[in-house]
């Protein structure tokens, strides 16, 4: 899917040194989940998943003490754009700008009185730093609420234009928005309400999620749909669980949906019928945790695992490299041409060297 063809048009951000919106390709997000108090374990979660490829990292910001948190992880990496959540508090948004955070999040509407919201727009203009406004079914106005009866796409979305217009009576423009809620149907149709009524970028996924596995399919769900309409700038996938796991997950949609330009590996495998003549089901898991072991997950390569060669080549062409299977053995293809057969205890090993050298032919390594 050429995504820049259909996707939404949007008024760029930047967060450091990565761009939210317009032509820039979706940047991948995830959260801590340390005590940001705790400098040391924060830190070192912050880089972990930066090394995993999260590109942007959130960290709640509680009081004014956690916010100190971001000026030291700034002169730790320096490079990696860092966003503080605040609630409330407008101080602590205040805090940290001087400190040298990349955006915040925050919600205008319930930080104060007009001032209040006039004084972080200035704090943040002056450093050039966007705010994210982050609305969920938890979190909507009394009056937005008493008004929908529930809440609704149609009350997600009116809340997030009242903040962003809240912004707006400031002259301030560089503005992501995020609506979030558990049920994925309302997910999807209060992002597609708030793509229709505005330019600004959207910050895409589906909160409360659940656990790795229901999290990872209702994300898929309400993210790829989205996606698939060309609507979306960024992402994150929120699942009960390692953070690190929510920057695999948002690879893996990113994949599915084959955004041009940054699908990361994509494995085609065949469901396996009468005619699979390989152990294809264990194969494949020890492929996924070879190629996890090794690094290659950030590969941008099709792969394909197949059980046989009656279909599997040709129902493969377009994989970069794979194998069919056989008995005892497997054909190796590169673009659907079969190129050399192996024996069926080396397959894993003859595909990591194929990516290897795949990754070392583009530079990637």
């Amino acid at each position: 899917m050429n995504y820049q063809q259909i996707r939404r048009k949007t008024a760029p951000v930047l967060v450091g040194r990565i761009g939210i919106g317009g032509s820039h390709r979706l940047p991948i997000q995830s959260m801590t989940n340390t005590d940001t108090h705790d400098r040391a374990a924060t830190l070192a979660q912050v880089r972990a998943l930066a090394t995993a490829g999260c590109d942007i990292i959130r960290l709640a910001v509680p009081d004014l003490e956690a916010a100190q948190t971001i000026g030291y992880l700034k002169n730790e990496l320096p490079d990696v754009p860092l966003v503080a959540d605040i609630h409330f508090d407008y101080r602590i948004a205040l805090a940290c700008a001087e400190q040298g955070v990349d955006k915040i999040r925050i919600n205008p509407g319930n930080i104060g009185d007009a001032e209040r919201v006039r004084a972080v727009c200035r704090a943040c203009a002056a450093r050039r730093i966007p705010i994210r406004i982050g609305v969920n079914s938890g979190s909507l106005e009394k009056s937005i609420l008493a008004r929908h009866g529930a809440p609704t796409p149609a009350a997600l979305c009116e809340s997030a234009l009242y903040h962003a217009s809240l912004l707006e009576q400031n002259d301030f423009r560089d503005i992501v928005i995020s609506i979030k809620a558990s049920n994925v149907p309302d997910m999807i149709a209060a992002n597609r309400l708030v793509a229709a009524a505005c330019a600004y970028p959207l910050h895409l996924g589906v909160t409360e999620a659940g656990g790795e596995t229901m999290g990872m399919i209702k994300s898929a769900a309400g993210i790829g749909s989205l996606l698939c309409d060309g609507i979306g700038d960024t992402l994150r996938v929120s699942l009960t669980a390692d953070p690190l796991r929510e920057v695999d997950a948002a690879r893996k949609i990113l994949a599915a949906v084959d955004l041009e330009g940054q699908r990361g590996l994509d494995m085609i495998c065949c469901p396996t019928c009468g005619r699979t003549k390989i152990d294809l089901i264990p194969l494949v898991e020890r492929f996924t945790r070879a190629v996890e072991a090794e690094g290659l997950g950030g590969l941008e390569v099709k792969v394909a695992l197949m059980g046989c060669v009656v279909n599997g080549p040709g129902e493969a062409r377009e994989a970069d490299v794979g194998i069919a299977g056989g008995i005892g053995e497997a054909v190796l293809f590169r673009r659907g041409e079969i190129v050399e057969r192996i024996p069926e205890d080396a397959v894993i090993d003859r595909l990591i060297a194929e990516l290897k050298q795949l990754r070392d032919a583009r530079g990637e390594g």
